[in-house]
C-alpha cells in the first residue's frame, strides 16, 4: 500500500532568506513574515483533510508544521532525514561573499556539478538521495485514502523530489525553486510510480529567496 497524496511543504520566511544568506543545516526562526506565511498557507492545507504530517525537526519547518497541526490535531512527527542540504562553513554568508573567496566551487554549484557545500557539507547528489529514501519511506506508509504533508526545505525539496521521481540529473535545473511556504503535491501514477500534480503551489509567483543556486 502507499500514500494517496504527497504534500512537499517549503517552510516560511526567514531573516536569513531576506538577507540572501546560506542557512543549510543552521537552526534559524522563522521571521514575522514567514510566521503569517505558515498560518496563511496551513489554512489552505488543512482543506485537503491531511492525515500524517511529517517535519524536519530544524525550527524552521517545525514551527511552519505546527501551524499545520494547530488546525488540524495532527502529531508532527520529525524526520532529521528531511533537513536542509548541509552547507557547513558557508552558512550564514551570502552568495556574493562565496563567491569573493571561493568563486570557481560557486561556479560548479551553479552549473549543477558535483561539489561540496562549504569545507565539509553535502553535496546536491547526496542531499537528493537522503530526501528520496525518506520519500520512499514515508510514501510506502498508510493507504491510498491517505494525504500526507511532509515540511521540509526548498533545495532539499527539489532535488529529493527529482531523485524520488527518477528524473535524470542534468535535467533536475528544469524544475524551479519553492517559494516559502510554497509546496509540491504528488500523486500515485499508473506505473507504481509517482507523478506531479502541482509544482510551486501556494500562491502567484513569488522571488525565490534560499539556499537553491538556480536564481
Amino acid at each position: 500500500m502507499s500514500a494517496g497524496r504527497l504534500i512537499v511543504w517549503r517552510h516560511g520566511r526567514t531573516e536569513w532568506n531576506l538577507q540572501d544568506k546560506m542557512q543549510g543545516q543552521a537552526d534559524i526562526p522563522l521571521d514575522e513574515v514567514g510566521i503569517e506565511q505558515a498560518r496563511a498557507a496551513a489554512a489552505r492545507l488543512a482543506s485537503l483533510a491531511p492525515t500524517r504530517l511529517f517535519a524536519s525537526d530544524l525550527q524552521r519547518a517545525a514551527a511552519t508544521a505546527g501551524e499545520l497541526a494547530a488546525l488540524t490535531g495532527l502529531k508532527i512527527e520529525y524526520d532529521d532525514a528531511l533537513r536542509e542540504i548541509h552547507v557547513d562553513d558557508w552558512a550564514g554568508k551570502t552568495s556574493a561573499e562565496i563567491a569573493a573567496t571561493q568563486p570557481e566551487a560557486l561556479a560548479r554549484v551553479r552549473a549543477g556539478q558535483t561539489q561540496r557545500r562549504g569545507t565539509a557539507g553535502e553535496t546536491a547528489e547526496e542531499v537528493a538521495d537522503r530526501i528520496s529514501a525518506a520519500l520512499t519511506r514515508i510514501s510506502v506508509e498508510g493507504t491510498s485514502e491517505d494525504t500526507v504533508v511532509i515540511t521540509t526545505h526548498g533545495f532539499a525539496a527539489r532535488v529529493g523530489i527529482c531523485q524520488f521521481l527518477g528524473i535524470p540529473q542534468a535535467h533536475w535545473s528544469a524544475f524551479g525553486g519553492l517559494a516559502n511556504c510554497n509546496w509540491i503535491s504528488l500523486l500515485p501514477s499508473r506505473n507504481n510510480g509517482w507523478r506531479i500534480e502541482e509544482w510551486n503551489a501556494g500562491s502567484l509567483p513569488e522571488p525565490v529567496m534560499s539556499d537553491d543556486p538556480q536564481r
